[in-house]
C-alpha cells in the first residue's frame, strides 16, 4: 500500500493528475523547489523536502534530496527486520513511490550555451532518488516517464496496488534511461573520438512494421545528443517509413550532398542506381532516370535543390517510394501528393555524421566516416585527361563512395552511364558496369587495380580516362594497357571500399 510519494519533475504533463489521484486516496506527497510550488499553486496538499531532512538546500539546488532521510525511506527493505528496526531507530519514514524525471541534459546539451551552463543541467539528485527506487523496486513504484503514469492510476484503481511485474518494468525504465543520460553526458566530457567504453545515448524515435524482410523486428532510434539528417526529417506525404526506406534515404542524401552543383541522385536497395548533375533540378532527374531507366522504379530519388512543379510532374510518371529534397514548392507538393502513398520527405540538415558503426556477433565496429575524396591527382599516363574529363573524375569518384565494393562507376558529362558494384571481384564489377553503361568517358574505381584486365575491358567500351587510387604491385602494367589506348588515367591515393 502506497503511504508516502516524493515527486520531483522537470516535466510538468500529467503531474496535477497523478498528485490528486494520490492524494485523493490520503497519499502522503513530498517534494521539491519548483514542483513543490506547481503543486502547491493547484491545491496539492504537499510537504517541502525540507521538512523532511530537516536540512535546507543549498549550493544553489544542488543538494536537496541526497540525504538519509529521503534514501533511508527508499532503499529500506520492508520484509527485512533490521533494515525496519534501523530506519525507526533514526526516525525514517519509508517512501512508496518515486516520480521524478530529470534536467533535460540531451536537449541542453545541442544548445548555444557555455560550457559551463551545460553542466548545470547533469542531474545528479534525480538519477540518484531513480536508482535507489530502482533496486528496491518490490517495495517502491519509481516512475520515470510521464508515459507511464495513466498504467500505474490503472492498476491502482483496479486491484489497490502495482504488481510485481509493472513494478520491475518500470525499474527497468529507469536504467535504461539512466545509461543513455550517463553516456550522453560521457560523451560531452570526454570529447574523446574511441573511449574506453562505447556509450551510445539513443532514443526510440517509431516502431517499424518489420526490418529488412517481413519476419524481422525492427524499431528506428535517434540520438539524444546529436543533430542529423536522419533525426531531424519532416514527413509531408506518403505511408509509414519502413527499415529499409530509412536506410536507401541515408544513403540517397547522402551523394546528393557531395555537390555544390544541383545534383539528384536514385537509390535502391542501398546502392545509388542513377546519379547526375543539371542546371535545373529537372535536368538532373531526367539525367539520373536515363542513367538507369530500368533500377530507379521502386526506387529513392534525392535532390540538393527545392523540388519545382515541372520535375514532381517527370516525378509521378514513375512508381517511387520516397522523394527527399531540403524543400519542395507548394504547386509541386500538390502534385506529389496525388500519390497518396508516396513519402514525400524534406531534410533540414547535410549530413552530420563523424562516425559510423557496424554490428558484428559479440562486438561494434567504429570507424570515421569517408569524408576524403582524394590525396593527390596524379597523371600517370602519357594521355592527360581534358578539363572536362577531369570534372567528370571528380564526379564519378564522389559517386563510386557509396557504391558497395568492388565498385566501378561509368559516367560522361555529369552522369552516371553504369554502376556495378557488391561483387567479389574487379573485373566482374567493371563489365557490368561496361555492359551497363554501352560505353563512356570516364570510369571510376573504389580501389587498385590488381591486374590490367580493368582497362584492357574499358578499352573495348571506348573509355577515354580513368581514375583510381592506385599502389598496386603491377601498377605498371595498367598503365602500360591505357598508354596502349591512348587512355588517361589518374592516382587519386586514398581507397573508398564500403562493405
Amino acid at each position: 500500500m502506497i503511504k508516502r510519494a516524493l515527486i520531483s519533475v522537470f516535466y510538468k504533463d500529467g503531474i496535477l493528475e497523478l498528485a490528486k489521484f494520490l492524494q485523493e486516496r490520503g497519499v502522503e506527497i513530498i517534494s521539491t523547489g519548483g514542483t513543490f510550488r506547481y503543486l502547491k499553486e493547484n491545491g496539492i496538499e504537499v510537504i517541502d523536502v525540507t521538512e523532511v531532512t530537516n536540512f535546507p538546500e543549498m549550493l544553489d539546488g544542488r543538494v536537496k534530496t541526497l540525504n538519509p532521510y529521503i534514501h533511508g525511506g527508499i532503499l529500506a527493505i520492508r520484509n527485512n527486520e533490521e533494515h525496519m528496526k534501523t530506519i525507526k531507530a533514526h526516525n525514517i519514514t519509508t517512501i512508496d513511490m518515486i516520480v521524478v524525471n530529470l534536467y533535460p541534459f540531451f536537449e541542453k546539451v545541442k544548445e548555444n550555451l557555455s560550457f559551463d551552463e551545460k553542466i548545470e543541467f547533469i542531474d545528479i539528485g534525480g538519477p540518484t532518488m531513480l536508482r535507489s527506487a530502482a533496486k528496491n523496486f518490490r517495495d517502491v513504484i519509481v516512475l520515470s516517464n510521464t508515459g507511464d503514469y495513466d498504467k500505474v492510476i490503472r492498476q491502482i484503481e483496479e486491484t489497490g496496488d502495482v504488481d510485481f511485474n509493472t513494478r520491475k518494468f518500470l525499474a527497468g525504465k529507469v536504467f535504461n534511461l539512466t545509461s543513455a543520460y550517463d553516456a550522453a553526458i560521457s560523451s560531452f566530457m570526454l570529447e574523446e573520438e574511441y573511449p574506453e567504453f562505447l556509450n551510445l545515448s539513443y532514443k526510440k524515435s517509431m516502431d517499424l512494421r518489420y526490418g529488412e524482410n517481413s519476419h524481422q523486428r525492427a524499431a528506428y532510434y535517434v540520438s539524444t545528443v546529436e543533430d542529423g539528417a536522419m533525426k531531424d526529417f519532416e514527413q509531408l506525404n506518403g505511408k509509414e517509413l519502413s527499415y529499409n526506406n530509412i536506410k536507401d534515404m541515408d544513403i540517397a542524401w547522402k551523394v546528393v550532398n557531395e555537390f555544390e552543383e544541383i545534383a539528384c541522385c536514385a537509390v535502391k536497395h542501398n546502392t545509388p542506381c542513377g546519379v547526375a548533375l543539371g542546371d535545373s533540378v529537372k535536368e538532373a532527374y531526367i539525367k539520373a532516370y536515363e542513367g538507369d531507366p530500368i533500377s530507379i522504379f521502386g526506387g529513392i530519388v534525392a535532390f540538393n535543390r527545392k523540388v519545382d512543379k515541372v520535375t514532381a510532374e517527370q516525378l509521378v510518371d514513375i512508381f517511387l517510394e520516397i522523394v527527399i529534397a531540403p524543400d519542395f514548392h507548394e504547386d509541386a507538393l500538390e502534385v506529389l501528393k496525388n500519390k497518396k502513398n508516396l513519402r514525400v520527405i524534406k531534410c533540414k540538415f547535410a549530413p552530420k555524421d563523424g562516425v559510423e558503426v557496424a554490428k558484428v556477433d559479440g562486438g561494434i565496429l567504429v570507424q570515421s566516416v569517408d569524408d576524403k575524396l582524394t590525396e593527390e591527382i596524379n597523371v600517370v599516363t602519357e594521355a592527360k585527361p581534358t578539363e572536362d574529363q577531369l570534372k567528370d573524375m571528380v564526379f564519378a569518384m564522389k559517386v563510386v563512395k557509396y557504391v558497395k565494393s568492388n565498385a566501378i562507376v561509368i559516367v560522361e558529362h555529369g552522369k552516371t552511364l553504369g554502376i556495378g558494384g557488391g561483387q567479389v571481384n574487379r573485373i566482374w564489377a567493371a563489365k557490368e558496369a561496361l555492359e551497363r553503361s554501352g560505353g563512356g568517358a570516364v570510369l571510376a574505381s573504389d580501389a587498385f587495380f590488381p591486374f590490367s584486365d580493368v582497362v584492357e575491358e574499358a578499352a573495348k567500351y571506348g573509355v577515354k580516362a580513368i581514375i583510381q587510387p592506385g599502389g598496386a604491385i603491377r601498377d605498371e602494367k595498367s598503365i602500360e594497357a591505357c598508354n596502349k589506348s591512348d587512355i588517361a588515367m589518374v592516382f587519386t591515393g586514398i581507397r573508398h571500399f564500403k562493405h
